[in-house]
């Protein structure tokens, strides 16, 4: 994969305005809606909003028996 985006962090391989994992294009990057995403990062970029879901409705449940 080939590009350059400035909120890339080389040293820690990780997104500097996102503060996780870089995935070209997901919700909240620079480039969001300005590149064509490949099959791969598609796949990457859909896992990483079930998990986020999955962590959200594990939250809402343990706030709710509090």
């Amino acid at each position: 994969m080939t590009f350059h985006c400035r909120n890339y962090d080389l040293n820690l391989d990780q997104c500097r305005k996102l503060h996780d994992d870089c995935i070209p294009g997901r919700r909240g990057c620079a480039l969001e809606g300005k590149v064509k995403l490949s099959e791969e990062l598609e796949k990457r970029v859909a896992a990483l909003e079930e998990k986020k879901q999955r962590q959200r409705a594990g939250k809402s449940k343990k706030a709710r028996r509090s």
